[in-house]
This record gives structure tokens, sequence and C-alpha cells, in this order.
């Protein structure tokens, strides 16, 4: 072996040992409640990634594709890693690329929160916005190129990227957690999808374990994953991106693994911000819009499983902290911005949390296909 591949082999067993380190300094994220009344029978837990370093479930998702991309030969010592992210992908990219030494700069739409821009760059990242959602990609790949990187298109090999069989992904370590509760075996999963990486990691190991728990995939408004998957339309392309940051794509992405799913959800973006504020009041605290965003789907099945007299529990994720979303999604100007009115999902909510019942005229905003 000559010294250039001593040396290239020499910094990717470091970086590997560098990944590995950061991963066990960082314990599991929790498994929080959320209070149901006791008489409904059904627990709900949310797996709380916001505590991960980087602030949310993308940190598993970067450690992941850092690791996929070094043990593959394609990044080594210096090479300038591109991404196209809305954001929380890229902080946790950012965040492993410093640990390495990399530079980093993210691809997103110009229209990504100034908070998240901001924790970019706080890990040394640097930002490049278009102005066009579905440009991010040519442009990443432009970027590669001309800069001699490697483009880390999460989008692509996010499914690919994670070991969906153990290894501490996060559908083992949600049924390790679950194992002392009083219903162990949760009835459903609920998470949205953005790459499609965490939805296929959590429908095969289900499987791969035999467990009876079932999928549930919500997608917000204008999002093409909930029209492909119920069409079996791969191909579908939308004309715009999602308000819900982290979820939702104008295209099918290539890690979208449809068959993987049992169910999915369709959610109104105002039902989303509608459901963080909602919990706010609830933990104490301030969530996502993708966090709101699976509520909204936990709600509607936990109202089903209180109308047939199911007992059991649920999971979904709180993917990351409202912090990041004080100029957006807690801000009642942009909300009135974006044309929506909270008030009809409230009183949805409301209704929900006084009797367990989900409102037949919200079928038609709320659309379900098993």
């Amino acid at each position: 072996m000559d010294r250039w591949c001593e040396r290239t082999r020499d910094w990717t067993s470091e970086a590997v040992r560098v990944i590995e380190a950061d991963a066990n300094r960082s314990a599991d994220t929790h498994l929080l409640t959320y209070p149901l009344p006791h008489a409904w029978g059904i627990d709900l837990y949310l797996k709380d990634e916001s505590t991960h370093p980087t602030g949310s479930l993308k940190h598993r998702l970067a450690r992941s594709l850092f690791l996929h991309a070094i043990c593959n030969g394609w990044i080594a010592e210096g090479t300038p890693v591109i991404e196209a992210s809305s954001g929380s992908t890229a902080v946790s990219e950012a965040y492993f690329a410093h640990l390495l030494g990399l530079p980093f700069i993210a691809v997103m739409p110009r229209s990504t929160s100034a908070e998240k821009v901001a924790l970019i760059e706080r890990q040394g990242g640097k930002c490049h916005f278009v102005d066009e959602p579905n440009a991010i990609y040519d442009e990443s790949r432009r970027l590669a190129a001309e800069l001699g990187g490697h483009f880390m298109d999460q989008f692509t090999h996010a499914e690919g990227a994670t070991d969906w069989r153990g290894n501490n992904n996060i559908a083992e370590s949600i049924f390790e957690q679950m194992r002392r509760e009083r219903h162990p075996e949760p009835a459903w999963i609920v998470t949205g999808a953005g790459t499609g990486g965490t939805s296929a990691t959590l429908g095969r190991y289900v499987r791969y374990r035999r467990h009876g728990t079932r999928l549930a995939v919500v997608d917000p408004e204008h999002s093409v994953f909930f029209d492909a998957w119920c069409e079996n339309d791969p191909g579908r392309v939308g004309d715009r991106g999602s308000l819900i940051e982290g979820i939702g794509r104008p295209r099918v992405e290539p890690s979208f693994v449809g068959q993987a799913i049992d169910r999915m959800v369709k959610v109104p973006d105002a039902a989303s911000i509608a459901t963080i504020r909602w919990t706010e009041e609830v933990l104490g605290r301030r969530v996502g819009g993708s966090t709101g965003t699976n509520l909204w789907g936990v709600f509607t099945l936990v109202a089903e499983m209180v109308a047939r007299g199911e007992r059991g529990s649920i999971v979904t994720l709180l993917c990351d902290g409202g912090e990041r979303y004080a100029h957006t999604y807690y801000d009642d100007g942009w909300v009135s911005e974006q044309g929506m009115d909270l008030d009809r999902p409230w009183r949805v909510l409301e209704r929900f949390h006084a009797t367990g019942q989900w409102p037949a005229d919200e079928r038609a905003g709320v659309e379900t296909s098993a």
C-alpha cells in the first residue's frame, strides 16, 4: 500500500472513531408521555429527538450519512461536503463536518427560517440559497463538481445509510424503551416523511422483528407523498415546497419506501401549527411544526381506537424544538400572512381532548388511506 493510500485509510479510521465516540457520548433520547384521559386506556409517547447534540431527529441521519460516505470512500480528508436541505439536516451535517475538519455548504430554499441558518453557521457551515425549492438538487451537484466535493444527497441515500436491522437505530431504541410499559408493543408508530429514511427504517424494523405494530406516515399540505402513495404514482411532482420544515416534498424522493407503510394521513398546515401551540400548553415547552403534524395524525388514530374500545399504545416523534420557529409558526403575523385560520383546528383539538372523538366533518381535511 503506497503512502497516499495509507494516509487515506488512516484518516478514514480516525473519522469513524470520532463519529462513534460522539455517539457514545450522547445518551439515547428520552421517551416522554403525553397525557390522555386514563379511562381511554391508550398511552401516547413522544420520542424526544430534540435532545440530540444538534437538537433534532436529523442528527441520527447525519451520523449515518457521514459513516456511509466515509466508508464508501466518497469523503476523504479535506473533502468539501454539500447538502440539499431545508435546515435541520444541514444543522446536523454541519456539526459532523466540523468534528472532522471538513468544509460544509448547505443548499436551501431562501425561505428557510433565520434561526436554522444561524444554527448552521454557528457550526461553521455556509448557506447557499436558491429561489425555487426544486433547484436545490441541481445546484448541489453543480457546487460539488465545481469544488471537487461530495454531494451527500440525503434524499437518495437516507434509506440505505441507516442499518434498519438494529445498531441503535431509532426503531430499536423505541422498542427497547417500551419494554416495561403496560402496552410494550405499540399499536401504531407515527412519523412524517422528508427523505423517507425514518419511515423506511421503522417499517422495515417492525417487519424484521415480527412486531404487530403498524406504521402511519403523516404528510403536510403541498407534499406529494400522500397522493403518490394512494395512487401508486412514484413519479408525481408538485409545484411548491411544504411550509412544515423537515417533512413533505414536491417530489417522491428515492429513499421513500411506500411498501413499508401501513397507512398515510394528510394533514393541513393550519392543523399542524394549531397542534404545536396546543402542545406547548400541555407539555410546557415548544415543539417544531413536524411534531404538530405527527400529533394531529396520532389524535385521529387515538379517536378511532377509542371508538372501537381498543386499548394500547402509540409512539410518535418529537422531531425538534420550537425555538427554531419563533418567527414563523409561533408568530401570529406570519401565520396570518400565510392565510391560515387556526380557530377550526383548535376547536377540533378541544373536542378531541374532552371526548376522544374526531369530528366527522374533519374527514375531508384529514384524508386517510389504509
